[in-house]
């Protein structure tokens, strides 16, 4: 088979993204993968503004491209195929990079594929993969800001849905319990830098739904974080802050790999996928991979830079998954 140049585009949120990526017989090689992220535009306000996202990925998608473009060494007229997110996401933002890459495909004459942000993730982790391992059945846990779900991915990219989150996502309990403890924006990222340093025995706090279910909650969580800063005081707090970060980054991860090798047992299934921004968090899989080896059970997850949404992700789907459907 010659080269198939796959662009890949994913706007669904604060990252502006073009990616890619040359598919040749059964591999994939990422020639590219360009962000531009919006923290700055957000981080005054301590979470991400919808309009201003939307406006950022106008400016910023044309520039974007035409830097995967050059890094990748080929022209546009070269792309073949192209692949974006349709959701889910912010609408606005969503709407950039979806008419972009349609009026891009029609002016190309190149077919043009909707993509599932959440399958785009669960295929970062497929990308430098032996592609073996999508005929087996797997259980994948997708973390992110906006997402904690326990997905099983049978042959064909056939999904069900295993359990997820009842109210917030793992991401934004980190997020959220930065806030409280007086972090900068993005918190959870600050959070995994001082834990590194901290003793993660220091408090427990709670681990909500630890039981059979394959359902998860933080909402409480967030609350607790809340009324130990309360009864603690801001100079303790400030004074024990790598204890603090270590001790509720443990409770998050803790529970989020307890049920994930849990489910994987239950579904009797060889093969664990982590994927989704949070899988970059260096204690989640550090205590994964633990339970997994324990459990006789074989972990794969994106390299670093492909866990935080990017370009990549979503060509890597497009390439996977037309194999299975057309």
């Amino acid at each position: 088979m010659s080269s198939c140049f796959w662009l890949g585009i994913e706007s669904s949120c604060d990252d502006t993204a073009c990616a890619v990526l040359e598919e040749r017989n059964d591999s994939i090689k990422i020639l590219s993968n360009c962000l531009y992220s919006q923290i700055d535009e957000h981080k005054a306000w301590g979470g991400v503004v919808p309009e201003l996202a939307s406006r950022a990925h106008l400016e910023k998608i044309v520039p974007v491209l035409e830097q995967a473009l050059e890094e990748a060494k080929i022209k546009i007229e070269d792309i073949n195929k192209i692949a974006y997110t349709k959701s889910p996401g912010l609408m606005g933002s969503l709407l950039v990079g979806i008419s972009f890459a349609k009026g891009l495909a029609k002016d190309l004459g190149i077919e043009c594929y909707e993509i599932n942000h959440l399958e785009g993730h669960v295929c970062s982790a497929l990308i430098h993969s032996p592609l073996s391992i999508t005929h087996s059945p797997l259980i994948a846990l997708i973390v992110s800001g906006g997402h904690t779900e326990l997905v099983l991915i049978k042959p064909g990219f056939e999904y069900v849905s295993v359990g997820r989150t009842r109210d917030d996502a793992a991401g934004e309990a980190f997020d959220k319990s930065g806030k409280i403890l007086g972090l900068g924006y993005p918190a959870g990222v600050e959070i995994s830098r001082l834990a590194r340093n901290g003793n993660r025995n220091f408090y427990e706090f709670p681990r909500a739904l630890k039981d059979d279910s394959f359902e998860f909650s933080f909402s409480g969580f967030k609350t607790a974080v809340s009324r130990y800063v309360q009864v603690k005081g801001e100079e303790f707090v400030k004074e024990h802050i790598a204890d603090i970060c270590a001790s509720l980054q443990e409770a998050i991860v803790d529970i989020l790999s307890l049920k994930t090798v849990n489910a994987a047992k239950k579904m009797g299934v060889d093969t664990v996928l982590l994927c989704g921004g949070v899988s970059a968090n260096y204690r989640l899989r550090e205590l994964l991979d633990e339970r997994c080896k324990a459990a006789g059970l074989r972990l794969i997850y994106p390299e670093l830079s492909l866990c935080t949404d990017n370009g990549a992700m979503i060509a890597a789907a497009g390439i996977l998954v037309t194999r299975v459907f057309f």
